[in-house]
């Protein structure tokens, strides 16, 4: 089968299609043929050698497929049934790998193969984000960086579904109105507008209690700005680059502030605690509650392109890669 192999670290060139052989599936494992595969930040992070992987590797932490060979003890899942993963291991840009069968999800048919990749990783980071780093509850407002990004758009819809009110940081007046109609109530263009005077004037100054970050080093200041005394900035991704050197004195300067980051592996570490977490997000978008925008897609042969707009930030959505 084919793959995507990277040898040394780099820019979207360092990625390479090539001729992998997958064997059967051991104890434990089934073997997945991919019909779809879900592209994400945190793979330029892999790629580029900010998140560092031993090489050569794969990447890729999402896709959607079918089993299509069960190994010994597994009796969780059998040939044919639908399944999605979102939290790795690593490996996904593939046409099918095998997998560790608890780290594997069940579809329902109401669940397509190109939304489940387009969703697991995204949609998993958003419910251990409103549902247990920060437990959002109805009448409390918000701040998501990114509101048009993947994890901002379903962000934004379960924000709405929990009762919240959502202020989402935006790029341009297309962006504010995906935004808008996912969910966020109030959008605030960074490029053009203070993002902490805004929030102040949104909240009759008082700001919100919790802030959601993506973006790391440009939006640190606007983020801090933004929170309401002993408020929490949640700094969970690093698009714009990695927070470096921070001095713990602002936290206190600023009102007594909390400062956390999180990431997915962690919250859904052991098997109990995926299933957990995929099976309230595969509910929800099931029931209509949530809807996966899939904006883009591009041949796994193409990765190099999809890559290179992903961080040139011209993508919406959720991007997937065809096997």
């Amino acid at each position: 089968m084919k793959a995507i192999r990277i040898h040394e670290t780099g820019g979207p060139e360092v990625m390479t299609l090539e001729d992998v052989e997958l064997g059967a599936p051991g104890p434990g494992e089934v073997r997945v043929k991919h019909a779809a595969i879900g592209l994400n930040f945190i793979d330029t992070y892999h790629r580029t050698g900010l998140y560092k992987l031993p090489l050569p590797t794969g990447l890729g932490l999402e896709a959607a497929g079918t089993v299509d060979a069960v190994g010994e003890g597994v009796t969780t899942l059998k040939e044919g049934d639908r399944v999605a993963y979102g939290a790795g291991p690593i490996g996904a840009y593939a046409q099918g790998r095998i997998m560790p069968a608890g780290r594997l999800a069940k579809l329902p048919d109401a669940v397509s193969f190109e939304t489940a990749a387009a969703m697991m990783l995204k949609g998993m980071t958003v419910r251990y984000l409103l549902r247990e780093t920060y437990r959002v509850a109805a009448g409390e407002t918000i701040l998501f960086h990114a509101a048009a990004g993947g994890v901002g758009l379903i962000a934004c819809q379960w924000a709405k579904a929990l009762g919240a009110t959502v202020i989402g940081t935006v790029g341009s007046q297309e962006k504010a109105e995906l935004a808008r109609a996912n969910g966020c109530d109030h959008t605030i263009d960074y490029r053009k507008e203070n993002v902490a005077e805004r929030v102040r004037e949104i909240t009759g100054g008082e700001g919100v209690p919790v802030v959601y970050d993506g973006v790391g080093r440009a939006t640190l200041e606007a983020s801090l700005d933004s929170l309401r005394p002993r408020g929490l900035l949640v700094s969970f991704g690093n698009a714009s680059g990695p927070v470096d050197s921070f001095d713990t004195g602002l936290l206190s300067a600023k009102g007594s502030l909390y400062l956390t980051r999180p990431t997915l592996m962690t919250y859904v570490a052991s098997d109990e605690a995926l299933r957990e977490n995929a099976s309230d997000l595969i509910s929800m978008v099931a029931s209509g509650k949530i809807e996966i925008a899939v904006n883009q897609r591009y041949a796994l042969a193409d990765v190099t392109a999809a890559h290179r707009d992903l961080e040139a930030r011209k993508t919406t959505g959720s991007t997937i890669l065809m096997p």
